[in-house]
């Protein structure tokens, strides 16, 4: 039973065919249309995926060559990894962990049917990731089996809830509409980025819309963009570390060639993302109709970072640029806090550092999207060494990896506290208690009263 809840779970492309089916099914469609969207959908996730894959690929020794480079020895924040490490050594968080994942999707579903919070979470890999920190974090404190279960499957219903809710008045402003939701554990270091980027930017001066000179017309295509800075930071590192540590990476191809390769090889990675995220978007929107209508009336998809892509994509670029200088930034300021010092997450800065560009272009514009990129950057670096002795990783066997997510991060941290003043209990309470006064709050507004407030946020 636990392989097949977290295989089902985070295995986006089924988990999505599955809504896919059951939305055209609900809506009465045509055979051929059923069988025609649920593939679709299946098949633009997985070239999402595998662009996701090729990505990731073309960074994966890009971590060691960099301690090397610049004499560092640190964790890599990697949470995949230290939630797996941890379901593999320890049966009951692996149990945990599985239950969590399975009774904190009914109570998302459930808040969402009873509240006016209407969001679906639907990123797999950020479901497991929470359930197995919440898991892990009960452990860690000598909870029962039990409770851990109950309370954690609890706490993870009411968040992926709540987090698209927070997020949404963005969303709106970025894609135009209210069709889909942002669905992420990074939601709460996104929005605050982008709220620095308010404050510093100018909403006029949208990125979408900057002139460019034409002999550097060029850069105006996010392949040839991506290219170049990818090309740049690896040439960067490799040369620091030198050809001989790189030659374990590289073989027989000289270093410098192999930095250029892994770069363009990054770019590539991003051009079938796109792809992937235009063909599944066409088919996952009108086929969660269906849900939205009869089983969670009004229900938004909360969807996976790479769907912003697609909606600014040179904001996208500007946040990922200033995400990963950020990233440095946090690893200095890192350095005196004394626990750990955290690697510099390319994959961090450019796909939830991008996104938090995105945010920040909506409110600020391009110099909007440049502050809330290097602010989350900072975030992204920063609280890990702060809350890194919250858990004493290595004591699991867990070693050189790190926690990342912040708004896993921050839940994490807010059962530490609450158990530590003894009063959990209360903690559980109390936030079930101000989801209810939210409901409340919202349900008694008037259907122009929220257009308004949306409206003062956005602006």
């Amino acid at each position: 039973m636990y392989d097949f809840l977290v295989e089902f779970f985070t295995t986006p492309a089924i988990l999505l065919g599955v809504v896919a089916l059951v939305g055209l099914i609900i809506q009465r469609k045509t055979a051929d249309k059923i069988v025609s969207g649920t593939f679709k959908t299946v098949l633009g996730f997985l070239i999402l995926s595998a662009g996701v894959d090729l990505i990731v690929q073309n960074l994966e020794p890009f971590a060691e060559i960099f301690l090397e480079g610049f004499g560092i020895e640190g964790v890599v924040p990697f949470d995949e990894a230290v939630v797996g490490a941890l379901s593999d050594s320890i049966a009951q968080i692996a149990r945990t962990t599985a239950l969590i994942l399975g009774f904190g999707f009914l109570v998302n579903v459930l808040i969402a049917r009873i509240t006016p919070f209407k969001y679906i979470f639907l990123t797999g890999h950020m479901m497991w990731i929470l359930a197995g920190g919440l898991s892990w974090a009960f452990y860690d404190l000598g909870v029962s089996e039990t409770n851990t279960v109950i309370f954690g499957s609890l706490l993870q219903g009411a968040i992926l809830t709540l987090l698209p809710a927070m997020a949404q008045p963005f969303m709106r402003k970025i894609t135009g509409e209210d069709k889909i939701a942002y669905g992420h554990l990074t939601t709460i270091g996104v929005v605050a980025a982008a709220y620095v980027g308010k404050v510093f930017g100018n909403p006029e001066q949208d990125s979408e819309e900057v002139n460019v000179p034409e002999k550097l017309s060029f850069l105006k295509d996010t392949a040839i963009s991506v290219s170049i800075v990818m090309v740049l930071v690896y040439l960067i590192t490799v040369i620091a570390a030198g050809p001989d540590f790189v030659a374990d990476f590289a073989g027989e191809t000289n270093f410098l060639l192999f930095a250029i390769l892994r770069g363009l090889g990054f770019a590539a990675g991003v051009l079938v993302l796109l792809y992937g995220v235009r063909m599944f978007l066409g088919e996952i929107i009108p086929a969660f109709r269906g849900i939205a209508h009869k089983i969670v009336p009004g229900a938004r998809p909360a969807l996976d970072v790479p769907v912003l892509f697609n909606y600014a994509p040179k904001a996208l670029m500007i946040g990922f640029i200033f995400a990963f200088f950020g990233t440095l930034v946090g690893l200095a300021i890192s350095i005196p806090i004394g626990t750990v010092i955290p690697v510099p997450s390319i994959i961090g800065a450019f796909f939830t550092g991008g996104a938090a560009g995105i945010f920040g272009n909506a409110v600020g514009g391009r110099r909007g999207a440049a502050v809330a990129g290097f602010v989350y950057g900072i975030l992204l670096a920063v609280p890990v060494a702060l809350f890194y002795p919250l858990y004493e990783l290595v004591d699991y066997g867990v070693e050189g990896l790190a926690y990342l997510v912040t708004d896993g991060i921050a839940a994490l941290s807010l059962i530490r506290l609450f158990y530590a003043i003894r009063v959990p209990l209360l903690g559980l309470l109390l936030f079930i208690a101000g989801i209810i006064a939210l409901s409340i709050r919202f349900r008694g507004a008037k259907k122009g009263d929220l257009l308004k407030e949306a409206k003062q946020q956005e602006e």
